[in-house]
């Protein structure tokens, strides 16, 4: 699978859905941009904080399943933490997200994901721990 086809395929369900669009992936931190447009608000007009919650996640996860398979482990990972934090509001615009591994270890991983606006000013940052389950 090329490296187009694998960020393609990494993109589908929820991030989708929501217009994620996963610039870059690798074990060591991976990148991607959004959209904001009226899906992504809540009534009073500011991003909806689960979509932030939901760009962290993702991030935080596609890096983790990318470096578990560096790694030679056949298996994956799935989020059992998420803690992300609103520090600006916004209306819209694009958003780019960046993660960038804490730890990485033989059963969890922790990943810091941040969101920036075109300015580069922070919006959201978050912090996802994710325990990593090999196949049988």
């Amino acid at each position: 699978m090329s490296e187009s086809d694998e960020l393609e395929y990494m993109s589908t369900g929820l991030d989708e859905t929501l217009g994620l669009e996963l610039v870059s992936a690798s074990g060591d931190g991976s990148r991607a941009t959004i959209e904001i447009g009226p899906r992504h608000l809540q009534p009073f007009g500011i991003v909806h904080g689960g979509v932030y919650c939901a760009v962290v996640e993702s991030l935080a996860s596609i890096s983790a399943a990318v470096w578990l398979r560096e790694t030679g482990v056949d298996g994956l990972v799935v989020g059992v933490n998420n803690n992300t934090d609103f520090l600006k509001s916004v209306r819209g615009g694009r958003l780019t997200a960046t993660s960038r591994p804490v730890h990485r270890g033989r059963r969890q991983q922790l990943w810091n994901v941040d969101i920036v606006d075109v300015d580069d000013r922070l919006v959201a940052q978050g912090r996802v721990r994710l325990q990593n389950l090999e196949n049988s």
